[in-house]
């Protein structure tokens, strides 16, 4: 501990000899706001240690200065007004001025799409994206996993996917910032119908994003004894219309053939038997998938 102490009053005396203090304290890019509480400390000069709360006009008032407009404003950059003023009005010399936003205030986050709970949240400091997820009970099984979080400034849109894999989805976390609305959209979905165990429709929400023929035909229990392994087909859109494709399933398994990579909203159809056989064309298995049951691939 004495260790560490020393280290941190080092680093401190390093900053105060090689630039302002607040140039080593701020680092971020929240924006303070009005109703913000602000702390605002002079180094040297625990006289002039102020706390002071925005006003609804993005002003705070302070002592030796007067009225001071900070919203819109970094802490690091209202630190520099502030010192300026300092300086302006005779006050101060070389004063190093340090701004800290001891409370945001309460916004409500907007989380909306395929959360279990979306609606509103009242949050007061920035919170890691999977923190704001938890508030809104996480991801329903059908959500895609790329969601965007829009600044409530009107500033860039930010993505970020949520993976799988827990130390990958920790690696390089997301803030969300008071105001701001986190979208999670629908996973793309494929169809597995005919002869399987479990005909219907299943999100997409693997790691990469992708699924194979064998991988969706296993995720459907697998196609039943008295299917046509040879004559399954693949009903793909495209910018042209629907196209069909067939599939030898029998051959695949049999890795005589190589696997096939579905695309979002591909229907796989897999015939019965030929004895329980019925024709059935591509648009009506299509319109088939519109009442099917949804499952979701982890």
């Amino acid at each position: 501990m004495l260790r560490k102490a020393k280290f941190a009053l080092a680093w401190m005396m390093v900053c105060s000899l090689a630039m302002p203090l607040s140039a080593c304290a701020q680092h971020d890019s929240l924006l303070i706001g009005p109703g913000d509480l602000v702390q605002v400390d002079v180094m040297d000069t625990p006289e002039m240690e102020q706390q002071v709360r925005v006003t609804d006009d993005g002003t705070v008032p302070l002592a030796y200065i007067g009225i001071v407009k900070v919203a819109g404003d970094t802490p690091s950059e209202a630190a520099a007004v502030i010192q300026a003023l300092l300086i302006k009005k005779g006050i101060m010399v070389r004063p190093q001025v340090t701004v800290r936003v001891q409370e945001y205030a309460t916004q409500d986050v907007s989380i909306l799409g395929q959360v279990r709970n979306p609606g509103t949240y009242p949050i007061t400091t920035p919170q890691s994206i999977l923190k704001v997820l938890s508030l809104a009970g996480g991801l329903t099984g059908v959500a895609d996993r790329h969601i965007t979080i829009r600044r409530s400034d009107g500033g860039d849109e930010i993505s970020y996917y949520v993976a799988n894999d827990p130390k990958e989805a920790m690696s390089d976390i997301a803030m969300v910032h008071p105001g701001d609305t986190v979208m999670v959209p629908r996973a793309p979905m494929i169809y597995i119908m005919g002869d399987v165990s479990r005909p219907g429709g299943y999100a997409i929400a693997t790691n990469d994003s992708h699924i194979s023929v064998l991988q969706a035909i296993a995720m459907a229990g697998s196609a039943n004894k008295t299917s046509v392994l040879s004559h399954v087909r693949l009903i793909r859109s495209t910018p042209d219309g629907p196209v069909e494709l067939r599939v030898h399933l029998n051959e695949i398994q049999k890795g005589k053939q190589p696997d096939i990579t579905l695309q979002a909203n591909d229907i796989l159809y897999v015939p019965f038997s030929w004895t329980k056989n019925f024709v059935m064309s591509s648009s009506s298995i299509a319109a088939s998938t519109a009442g099917a049951a949804v499952y979701v691939i982890h």
